[in-house]
């Protein structure tokens, strides 16, 4: 596929006229038809359809918009990393992260990084979504996840973590400890909320699941921690038993430890485009290698 042609469709679509794709594109609307026409032809179907609400896409080029944008991505994603191949590590490695890990737990990530790579410098931004994020800038995405995600990723799980209930010991005392799934509809109940998944739907340790009505539902992991940490009632999270920085070991205790939870997977996902690239391969190698132990 020619990308010329490939990225003057993706324009046409994203602005909804030709004239605003050839300014953004800084080429004439005839050079820009020309290539939109060209792919049609390579397609053999017709992509675009003039309407009185203007451009729209057919079908057929619903499914090339979807897959086309990936492919610029990709593309892009792999010309700007080239340019070290045969250095050592250097330059930016762009990681993605859920939203609200918390901050003592991707500390020593970054430390050995830096103590292993000096020259590597590290772009570290927080996603509710890490997999949905535009791959051309994302050099690694670190997510929760049981399932190799679709798409195109190479993912590898490097660590599992306990998920489960959290509260504090002074809330349990003032509200009272659950004793039953039942006794927690009667509590503050805070969920962590998994990207594609339902925060009211709680997992058993034998696999089943049951339904709450959360007084709090987010992405981030540690609002969570926070708010039991605040004593403000019980937490459903992932890493329960990661302890907190600069507090007592036992101020957070489990609730219903042999009934609510599961084991997640943490994953390490790089774009597939990626994958062979010297720098994301010897980072990734290191890392998983360094939480093996764990």
């Amino acid at each position: 596929m020619d990308l010329e042609e490939l990225r003057a469709f993706l324009d046409v679509v994203e602005t909804g006229s030709f004239l605003a794709a050839a300014e953004s594109l800084g080429v004439s609307r005839t050079t820009l038809r020309r290539r939109v026409e060209a792919l049609e032809a390579r397609a053999g179907v017709p992509l675009l359809k003039s309407t009185a609400q203007g451009i729209i896409l057919t079908e057929a080029g619903e499914v090339l918009a979807q897959r086309g944008r990936i492919m610029m991505q990709e593309t892009s994603a792999l010309l700007a990393s080239i340019r070290e191949v045969g250095q050592e590590p250097s330059g930016v490695l762009r990681l993605v992260l859920p939203v609200g890990l918390p901050p003592h737990l991707l500390a020593p990530l970054f430390g050995l990084l830096r103590t292993t790579y000096p020259l590597l410098r590290v772009h570290a931004r927080f996603s509710s979504n890490p997999l949905a994020e535009p791959l051309d800038g994302v050099d690694m995405a670190i997510h929760f996840g049981e399932d190799t995600p679709r798409g195109p990723w190479l993912s590898y799980v490097v660590m599992r973590v306990r998920e489960g209930l959290l509260a504090s010991k002074e809330y349990l005392q003032r509200r009272g400890t659950p004793g039953s799934l039942q006794d927690l509809q009667n509590h503050e109940l805070f969920s962590w909320e998994a990207p594609g998944e339902d925060a009211r739907t709680w997992p058993t340790l034998r696999g089943a699941t049951f339904t709450v009505e959360p007084a709090l539902i987010t992405p981030d992991i540690h609002l969570i921690r926070s708010c039991c940490l605040a004593g403000q009632g019980i937490g459903l999270i992932p890493s329960v038993e990661l302890a907190d920085p600069d507090t007592p070991t036992d101020l957070l205790v489990p609730v219903l430890p042999e009934l609510v939870g599961r084991e997640r997977p943490v994953r390490f996902s790089v774009p597939e485009a990626l994958s062979e690239i010297p720098k994301i391969k010897q980072v990734l190698t290191h890392i998983r290698r360094a939480l093996e132990p764990l």
